[in-house]
């Protein structure tokens, strides 16, 4: 079976916020809420570079491991959903995630946040597929029909890529091989910009 990632080429990311828009419009995300966001770093300066950022869909999800009654739960696709009758806004899965996926509709202390909402890889909720109830808490339900999420859809320079996490790998190896990085493409020495000895 295979395991549903994300993956975003920062080579060709140029922030124009389409995977945003398309988000907040397929699934009627409530004001205040980004299931998907955009993070420049170093924004106008040389090196400039831009991520499109959203819940990860992690194999070992440490949002699932804080939560004190186990809203989360992974689909066979790898997909990380949660359930918003269970779910109480403590906020634990806030502090935990290191993407900042999940979100509150509200800012106000210890169990008044309100139900939490996060990136659901257009795979809906724990209620049945195509239903009006799914729909009203978790958005369109893509997945149930054969379609990759809107985001990686919409992007215009294919920079954010959804599918199986193996093929998604191969695509990126290849971009980088054509790109003549070699084995330097990334790691300790590239992010930390020491030359590589010879």
């Amino acid at each position: 079976m295979p395991r549903m990632k994300f993956l975003c080429d920062a080579d060709r990311c140029i922030e124009c916020n389409a995977c945003v828009t398309a988000c907040k419009n397929e699934h009627d995300v409530p004001w205040g809420i980004n299931r998907r966001r955009v993070v420049t770093i170093n924004d106008g300066k040389p090196g400039e570079r831009s991520v499109s950022m959203a819940c990860m869909h992690c194999t070992d999800a440490p949002c699932a491991a804080v939560c004190p009654v186990n809203c989360f739960y992974t689909t066979a696709d790898g997909v990380v959903l949660h359930s918003k009758d269970l779910c109480i806004g403590c906020g634990y899965c806030f502090y935990a995630c290191p993407f900042g996926a999940p979100q509150y509709p509200q800012l106000s202390n210890f169990g008044s946040r309100g139900k939490m909402d996060k990136c659901t890889y257009c795979a809906g909720g724990p209620e049945a597929d195509g239903s009006e109830a799914e729909y009203a808490k978790y958005g369109a339900n893509r997945l149930a029909e054969g379609k990759l999420p809107l985001c990686a859809e919409m992007c215009s320079t294919k920079s954010l890529l959804a599918g199986d996490g193996e093929i998604i790998a191969q695509i990126y190896k290849e971009r980088v091989v054509k790109r003549g990085y070699g084995s330097g493409a990334w790691g300790w020495k590239t992010a930390y910009k020491e030359t590589i000895a010879s």
